[in-house]
């Protein structure tokens, strides 16, 4: 399995006898998962999103939304719950305009779910954590 890491963006290969959520990067040395979401920029999303075998749920969110403001504890919770089987990712709407658009994202929060370059489900509007988890899970099984 590929995993690429959230601190300095570097593809590691983890062998199918070890423990994914245990890795740590070949590069940086840092974990590869933490339960916290990672901020992405569109260059560092698409070295998550294409050479990374994760799927990444991505809440597309900006800092003067309310309801994003209102979700982020939970994200961040649905964090600690879902990794390492998914990567959790924010990507500010204000600043990544273009990946917002090439997602054509109308509303915020948004979230996405993505699997190799792939967009498999999306749902729009702020969520409880279990609710997020179960979403997830649902589509990802």
């Amino acid at each position: 399995m590929h995993v690429v890491c959230p601190h300095c963006d570097t593809v590691n290969r983890i062998p199918d006898n070890k423990p994914v959520g245990r890795g740590k990067c070949g590069q940086c040395h840092h974990a590869l998962f933490d339960g916290h979401p990672v901020a992405l920029t569109a260059e560092r999303f698409r070295a998550h999103a294409e050479k990374g075998d994760l799927p990444l749920l991505i809440d597309f969110w900006a800092p003067w939304c309310g309801p994003c403001r209102a979700m982020a504890p939970a994200f961040e919770q649905a964090a600690q719950a879902l990794e390492p089987r998914v990567r959790l990712v924010k990507v500010n709407t204000d600043e990544e305009q273009q990946l917002a658009a090439m997602f054509g994202v109308q509303s915020i929060p948004t979230l996405a779910l993505v699997h190799k370059g792939r967009e498999i489900a999306r749902t729009a509007g702020a969520m409880p954590a279990a609710a997020l988890v179960q979403w997830v899970q649902g589509r990802l099984a």
